[in-house]
């Protein structure tokens, strides 16, 4: 896929935002990319996802995993896409962790997934439940990301749709003096601004 075409299809579903919004790393931007609206439609999702998969060299992961809430329907897909399982982590009091009966068997293939990567903090606590139960991370993969190619989490990173989106740090930020009410659109709470 052509990233003109992914753009489009961001478009087409209302999931590329523009105005002020707070990411859940805690920055603002400009621009926003709202995963859940473009990964809706499972055709969609199928057609992202396989691309995506794609990408990925050498043996297929026995697991795929994701953060909840963004990562869930991705690592499902990119799962089935790979003929592998799919899990996700979730924060139990705050801390990233396996619940629900998942398990990771000691030495077992995991590829990490997320929806869209700014700072990368919910991959790297996914990355340290993976390790910490024995597994044997061998990649990192998302939809969208938003780093510029700034970011290394230590292991091979794919990427469907690299985009520049410039973002600031909240006390830094120039859209925050110009009236644009901040919006949080994501699923979950960054702290007060």
């Amino acid at each position: 896929m052509k990233k003109e075409d992914i753009i489009e299809i961001f478009r087409g579903s209302g999931a590329m935002l523009e105005g002020h919004f707070l990411l859940t790393s805690g920055r603002h931007s400009d621009r926003y990319l709202q995963c859940a609206l473009v990964l809706q439609d499972p055709a969609v999702a199928e057609e992202l996802c396989r691309a995506l998969a794609a990408k990925l060299p050498g043996k297929k992961p026995d697991i795929v995993i994701g953060p909840a809430l963004g990562g869930v329907t991705l690592a499902y897909e990119v799962a089935r896409q790979l003929g592998s399982i799919g899990l996700f982590a979730e924060r139990d009091n705050g801390i990233m962790t396996l619940r629900r009966g998942f398990k990771i068997p000691q030495g077992a293939r995991v590829l990490v997934t997320e929806d869209v990567v700014t700072t990368g903090g919910s991959v790297r606590e996914v990355i340290d439940v993976v390790k910490n139960l024995g597994g044997e991370v061998i990649g990192v993969a998302s939809l969208v990301d938003r780093t510029n190619g700034q970011i290394d989490f230590g292991y091979p990173f794919y990427s469907l749709l690299p985009l520049e989106v410039v973002s600031y740090n909240a006390t830094e930020c120039p859209l925050c003096g110009t009236g644009i009410p901040v919006v949080k659109p994501g699923s979950r709470q960054a702290g007060k601004i």
